[in-house]
């Protein structure tokens, strides 16, 4: 039986959670505390854009032990300050050995916050990203049972795309969705399932 199929693993604490989150102790605080709880301001929504972005293609293991050296980077991820970096900044992320050094996610970061300031004609990202939410949320009792893209995720990349925004792929947007909130994809078993106060009973 591969991880993926799997059901939840009961911890030393007597909790149980999903094999990615049961054995490495970042991703178990970030489980427990964190994950899958909604995310509603600006700032915190933009920081989780980027870092999904970021870790396209790479472990979230590996973001979550960067993210203390991306804050710093980037300005704890405040819109303004990113969207005003140039290209000495770019210069400078691209020799900081604490962060994901990709020259086209740096500046993806950038060019999605002069789209966050944008947007705040509109209403603002937070408003414009929870349109999204769907009527109903997943029910998994394994990962395999878990989508990697809905299709709200795919229409959420769509207009993101449109407004501007960059490395928003449709799974991008579906993990960033679970990230926040938006979808509950906490196994049944999990401890941690329905945490979100977003969803109940699996709806």
């Amino acid at each position: 039986m591969t991880p993926d199929e799997r059901g939840t693993i009961i911890g030393s604490d007597g909790l149980a959670r999903p094999p990615w989150a049961a054995a490495d102790a970042l991703l178990q605080e970030y489980y427990d505390t964190e994950w899958g709880m909604p995310v509603r301001d600006e700032r915190g929504l933009f920081e989780r854009i980027s870092l999904e972005a970021f870790q396209a293609g790479l472990s979230w293991a590996t973001i979550l032990r960067k993210r203390p050296a991306f804050r710093s980077a980037f300005h704890s991820f405040q819109p303004d300050a990113v969207a005003a970096f140039t290209d000495d900044d770019v210069k400078r992320l691209m020799l900081d050995a604490g962060i994901v050094r990709n020259r086209l996610k740096i500046r993806a970061a950038i060019t999605n916050a002069q789209a966050t300031i944008a947007l705040r004609r509109e209403g603002g990202l937070v408003d414009f990203v929870w349109s999204f939410q769907p009527e109903v949320t997943p029910s998994p009792l394994t990962h395999s049972e878990i989508p990697t893209t809905s299709t709200e995720s795919i229409a959420l990349s769509k207009a993101l795309r449109a407004k501007g925004f960059a490395f928003v792929g449709p799974t991008t947007m579906y993990a960033l969705m679970e990230a926040i909130g938006m979808i509950d994809t906490h196994l049944v078993d999990s401890h941690r399932r329905g945490s979100s106060g977003v969803w109940t009973d699996g709806a």
